[in-house]
């Protein structure tokens, strides 16, 4: 597990200060797969449990592949409250992935078992829900809740992708999980588009013949 001792690591401030507040469940929600090229967008939504938060939650990106698997394993142990919600290639291309990335938010929250008083969202815009939102740009670098969601969306995205490899083989979904990788942009031009490319994505639509490289 790779950890950065000299960076600023997210804290649970705010959703103390909320609790003390008796403004409880806080719920942080974030998102996994807005730029690769094939796969779903995963969003994620926790309510961590104040009595036993896990240890080493960070920003899924301040962690590698294996210390994301750990901390997601201490999250769900936890008794901490998940819920994912998932968009596919199909909602992705039809609706583009902002609102494909809104919905499968709205998604993870209407699948938790308690309904928050407030959702912390990362970014800085958010869905409409059904409890007062808040946004904080990179919340997964600063509040644990967020972090946690990053952390769970990541992880169960990219077993998605894994899985995927075996369905479309030779792409390297289970290395790249679908970003734009030179090796990702050699399977393409060698094995062609599989359906679980967004043909909404300009390097998809290249590789299809739609649009012209110097347009």
């Amino acid at each position: 597990m790779r950890i950065d001792h000299s960076r600023i690591k997210p804290t649970f401030e705010l959703e103390a200060a909320e609790l003390q507040l008796g403004r409880w469940p806080v719920a942080g929600i974030d998102e996994a797969g807005r730029g690769p090229w094939a796969g779903p967008v995963v969003a994620a939504a926790v309510i961590l449990d104040p009595a036993n938060i896990p240890d080493g939650i960070d920003d899924s990106k301040a962690l590698d592949e294996d210390g994301r698997d750990i901390i997601y394993r201490r999250i769900v142990a936890s008794g901490a409250i998940i819920a994912t919600g998932i968009a596919d290639v199909g909602r992705i291309d039809r609706d583009n992935i902002l609102q494909a990335t809104f919905w499968a938010m709205a998604e993870a929250f209407r699948a938790l078992t308690r309904t928050p008083r407030l959702a912390i969202v990362d970014g800085n815009r958010a869905p409409r829900l059904g409890c007062e939102t808040r946004t904080i740009v990179k919340g997964d670098a600063k509040c644990l809740s967020i972090a946690a969601a990053s952390i769970v969306a990541k992880v169960t995205r990219d077993r998605m992708m894994i899985a995927l490899e075996r369905e479309y083989p030779g792409y390297g979904f289970a290395r790249h999980k679908g970003y734009g990788t030179p090796e990702h942009k050699d399977a393409l031009s060698r094995l062609g588009v599989c359906a679980i490319h967004r043909r909404s994505f300009r390097p998809v639509q290249l590789a299809l013949g739609l649009v012209d490289e110097l347009a």
